[in-house]
C-alpha cells in the first residue's frame, strides 16, 4: 500500500471503486468505526515512517466534525501530504 485511499480501502474493507475523495470517514455517514479509525491512524504512521516523517494525527481539531482531517478521504490525504512536505 502506498496511498491514503489504499489504506482506507484496506481498513474499511471497501473496494477502491467504492471510494473517492469525498467519502466520509467519520460522522453520520462515515465508513469507519472507532476501531477502524485507530487502525487507519496506525497504518498512516507506518506509511509515514517509510517516507521518513512523523504523521501527527493527535491535533485538537482531529475529531471535530467541521475541521477534522478525518472528515473525508480528501481532507485526510491533503493533511498527510502537507505533513510529508513540511
Amino acid at each position: 500500500m502506498n496511498s491514503v485511499i489504499e489504506i482506507v480501502s484496506s481498513v474499511s474493507k471497501k473496494s477502491l471503486n467504492d471510494l473517492d475523495i469525498d467519502t466520509a470517514l467519520i460522522g453520520e455517514n462515515g465508513i469507519l468505526d472507532s476501531l477502524g479509525l485507530v487502525e487507519l491512524c496506525l497504518q498512516l504512521e507506518d506509511l509515514a515512517a517509510t517516507l521518513n516523517f512523523d504523521f501527527d494525527w493527535t491535533s485538537d481539531s482531529a475529531m471535530s466534525r467541521t475541521n477534522s482531517m478525518f472528515r473525508n478521504i480528501g481532507t485526510l490525504e491533503a493533511e498527510f501530504n502537507r505533513q510529508k512536505n513540511s
